[in-house]
């Protein structure tokens, strides 16, 4: 007898019931674990921790299940895809489980944790094709070996079976004991996810909310919905490369408009705080697409006092040089943050009226100074606090004390930290490297205690690091060499709240001036 056809959404939770029997060959159900958010106590958070799984990314899931279908033919023809990294790793356990040859076609700016690892999992059953600079290229390429050789194609996400089998995880979710949930924050890519995921929410907690969420620079699957179908978007950010896709799937997109029921967008800095809450909630390391639900959480977090909500931490297949970046960044702070630049004088002892009289109850995470000019001059600090009104109060603190200042905050010379300094407005200039301890005051108390006399602040590079020093290089300026040679021989190694490291050579600071 002939099968009946059955409508999308019913095929798919069929095919999610099929995928129990296939998925768990290759990897094991992935816990569900509470997290406590700072400042919202109220909110009942449980994260689906997908990081946790075989290939660190809930993609395992999609790719085993298609290639556990494959018939002997097909087997023999082999199997091609594309995939920015986490598809790649799943389709590659799955080639070696099965003893299928596989050609994946990755970006060439794939991390290279992704590459290592697909070769990890896949050994002598995978060859990677790097090919293009973003996913389409690469699919391109796929698409063509697909033509030319004969090989089985197998989507990231626009695939039934594929978005069957992550639908598994929303399985081991209704089957916890944890739901029901009130809402269900999902990350969106191509959709194959959150198609099957929302579907199989959906159909044991009807009154639960799913909510899309995407990156502000890569919302395709927003775009779709506004228009009715999927488009395909002009530029895409590939901060979170997880979920940079240009154009939502034509399947998920079809299930979607039926179980989102409303999206959010989220920045880059609002991921990278996300990701930090990670780490200091559950010492979970998320790769930036992994953490998109929770960021949308946290930006929520009013509106869902009160609630149990679920999120998915769908990766974590992070590159070790752009983790560092992102702690790095002002974003992943939890506290606020402001960057300004003030007018002062271009005397001595007026960095430290500055800082005392606006400065003085205020964490300096960032100071940025270069002189330039005979008359002003115009450091550059960032400030942190744990709410906006201390940030507000320092504003009024240099109003009221006749100072000239700008915001700069996310400003991109600043970003880059470029600092000019010019060599003809410095007389006789030493550079210092210090470390200061990373407590208030600690800057103020080096200012007022070794900076006196005619030395003048002519320079200064200060980023807060994390660790319980913060590393600065300072330049100082004398009017003859015989003031700046005995402060160098008569500064003290150690004082209270710093150390000097070293006095820089005479290389260093010729290439500092430019001289």
């Amino acid at each position: 007898m002939e099968r009946e056809e059955l409508p999308l959404d019913r095929q798919l939770r069929q095919e999610i019931l099929f995928a129990r029997e296939r998925v768990y060959r290759f990897g094991q159900p992935t816990p569900l674990e509470r997290l406590h958010l700072p400042g919202a106590p109220s909110v009942e958070i449980w994260v689906k921790r997908e990081d946790l799984c075989p290939v660190k990314a809930y993609k395992w899931r999609g790719a085993c299940n298609r290639m556990a279908t494959l018939t002997p033919g097909e087997k023999m023809r082999g199997v091609v895809t594309a995939s920015a990294g986490n598809h790649a790793q799943g389709i590659a356990l799955a080639a070696r489980t099965l003893g299928v040859q596989a050609r994946i076609y990755m970006p060439r700016s794939t991390p290279r944790v992704k590459q290592a690892a697909v070769l990890q999992h896949g050994g002598d059953f995978v060859r990677i094709e790097l090919s293009g600079d973003s996913y389409d290229e690469a699919v391109q390429a796929a698409r063509a070996d697909e033509a030319e050789n004969g090989a089985v194609y197998v989507h990231a996400y626009d695939d039934l079976l594929v978005m069957a089998g992550q639908g598994t995880l929303a399985d081991e979710v209704v089957l916890s004991g944890h739901g029901p949930f009130d809402a269900a924050f999902l990350q969106i890519g191509g959709g194959g996810m959150v198609a099957g995921v929302s579907s199989w929410l959906k159909t044991y907690w009807p009154e639960i909310e799913i909510v899309g969420v995407e990156g502000i620079g890569q919302a395709s699957m927003k775009a779709a919905l506004e228009a009715g179908k999927p488009v395909s978007l002009d530029h895409v950010d590939l901060f979170c490369d997880g979920s940079a896709v240009r154009k939502a799937g034509d399947l998920p997109f079809q299930i979607c408009q039926h179980t989102i029921d409303r999206m959010e967008t989220v920045t880059n800095g609002e991921v990278s705080r996300a990701i930090r809450t990670l780490w200091e909630t559950l010492r979970c390391i998320s790769e930036p697409s992994g953490a998109l639900g929770l960021a949308a959480v946290m930006k929520n977090r009013a509106m869902l006092e009160g609630k149990k909500v679920l999120v998915v931490i769908s990766g974590a297949n992070i590159d070790f040089l752009q983790l560092g970046r992102i702690a790095q960044s002002q974003g992943s702070s939890s506290q606020t943050s402001r960057t300004l630049r003030v007018e002062i004088p271009e005397q001595p002892g007026t960095m430290l009226n500055l800082l005392n009289s606006c400065f003085s109850e205020i964490d300096i995470t960032d100071f940025q100074y270069g002189k330039t000019d005979e008359a002003i001059a115009s450091p550059i600090f960032t400030i942190t606090a744990d709410n906006s009104s201390i940030l507000d109060a320092v504003s009024d603190q240099l109003n009221a004390n006749g100072f000239k200042w700008e915001e700069l905050t996310s400003a991109v010379d600043v970003d880059f930290r470029a600092i000019p300094l010019r060599s003809d407005q410095l007389r006789h200039p030493a550079f210092l490297r210090l470390d200061f301890y990373e407590r208030k005051g600690a800057l103020h108390d080096f200012l007022g205690q070794r900076i006196s006399g005619n030395a003048n602040l002519c320079y200064f590079n200060y980023r807060q690091s994390g660790e319980r020093i913060g590393r600065a290089l300072i330049g100082l300026d004398f009017p003859s060499s015989y003031e700046r040679d005995a402060l160098l021989m008569s500064i003290p190694s150690h004082g209270d709240g710093y150390r000097v490291c070293e006095p820089v050579d005479d290389e260093t600071r010729r290439r500092l001036v430019g001289a």
